[in-house]
């Protein structure tokens, strides 16, 4: 497991240096997920359209969204507290303009943000950048026809995320013992689904779950949505960024006790809510086995959220990460029939496969170089 306490290379180097010692570094290959993800703010024209397609896109590309503003109530929105990584400003096909005005241009000079792209009506893009610096101006995500263009701005996004991941100190260090790209973990884990069958006995239709110390990753086929507008690619995921145990520990508490039916579960695991304040082996599995259940939920009809999976559907629910080191098939299978018996209330019961040695993470990294 990461010793948080440590930068990443002397924690990595510590638990397995004689055996990079063994490797050149042009056959090193690392992935990282370490900065924990982008936030974004939408601001769109309509909620049908621009706001509902520029999600789509934000979160496909693993993206955090901490809010959407339809343009017409801006002036009445609140600012974020915390620095916003990236402003999406979308809305109109390109055969209309006139869309935005000074009520835009003053709430972001009020805002605080790193990065801003408009990708709606062109022919607004020449006042948007005459009024907001450093704005990026990619190609309209909506067509004459209504229909959605994903390509330019979840480019875009990946290659944001992507910077991010470079920029941070700790990942910045481990260019010491690879000459090759640091990919984010979700993306190349995202490249393995395809192949998943080849390594582990899953099956088809199933997600998988990256649970670890900061975030929680959910893969999906996009056959398991039930509206998902986006068709490019076969799987897409989505990164809960402050469900982890470690980095995130408190922000996974909090989800937990604003949860009605954690309390049971608790008393299901035969633990009370003290479990919270304690350290050690027993409270970290309580965390995960919670992590496990508050994503199932976000993903169900308990939890309104971006999306709905066909949950009854699925047969396996593949788990990699850091909670393969934390918890067992056995104590994985508890929370799975809690869930789908309490919030589901069916007896339908998806088979838990642990990927404990990462391999599926060797799969995505072999095929993105």
């Amino acid at each position: 497991m990461r010793d948080f306490n440590r930068e990443i290379l002397e924690d990595l180097m510590a638990k397995a240096g004689q055996l990079i010692a063994r490797y050149q570094p042009a056959d090193i290959r690392v992935c990282s997920s370490a900065n924990g993800g982008l936030s974004a703010l939408i601001i769109g024209v309509t909620r049908t359209f621009s706001l509902k397609y520029a999600t789509n896109i934000a979160f496909n590309a693993g993206i955090n969204i901490i809010d959407t503003i339809l343009y017409q109530d801006i002036g009445n929105c609140s600012l974020p507290s915390d620095l916003v990584d990236v402003v999406i400003i979308v809305g109109g096909v390109n055969a209309h303009g006139g869309l935005f005005s000074r009520s835009l241009y003053r709430y972001m000079e009020q805002l605080q943000y790193s990065n801003v792209v408009y990708v709606g009506t062109e022919r607004d893009a020449a006042a948007i950048q005459t009024n907001i610096p450093d704005v990026v101006v990619l190609p309209n995500i909506i067509d004459e026809r209504l229909h959605i263009v994903e390509e330019h701005l979840k480019v875009y996004l990946t290659n944001l995320y992507q910077q991010d991941i470079e920029g941070k100190e700790d990942i910045k260090r481990l260019y010491e013992i690879t000459a090759n790209q640091i990919y984010s973990t979700p993306y190349i884990v995202n490249r393995a689904l395809p192949v998943i069958d080849a390594t582990f006995s899953v099956a088809n239709p199933f997600i998988l779950l990256d649970i670890g110390g900061a975030t929680t990753d959910i893969h999906y086929s996009k056959d398991l949505v039930e509206d998902n507008i986006v068709t490019e690619n076969g799987y897409d995921r989505l990164v809960f960024k402050r469900l982890g145990v470690y980095k995130s520990r408190q922000s996974l508490i909090l989800a937990a006790q604003g949860n009605e039916f954690t309390y049971e579960l608790l008393t299901h695991l035969k633990v009370t809510e003290n479990i919270f304040k304690e350290q050690g082996e027993r409270a970290t599995k309580v965390l995960m086995q919670l992590a496990v259940f508050l994503v199932l939920c976000k993903m169900s009809h308990y939890r309104q959220s971006y999306i709905n999976l066909k949950l009854l559907q699925i047969n396996s629910i593949v788990l990699t990460g850091g909670i393969t080191k934390v918890l067992t098939v056995a104590e994985i299978d508890v929370i799975i029939a809690f869930f789908y018996s309490k919030i589901l209330t069916s007896d339908h019961r998806p088979v838990a496969v642990l990927d404990s040695d990462y391999a599926i993470w060797t799969l995505g990294a072999r095929g993105s170089y």
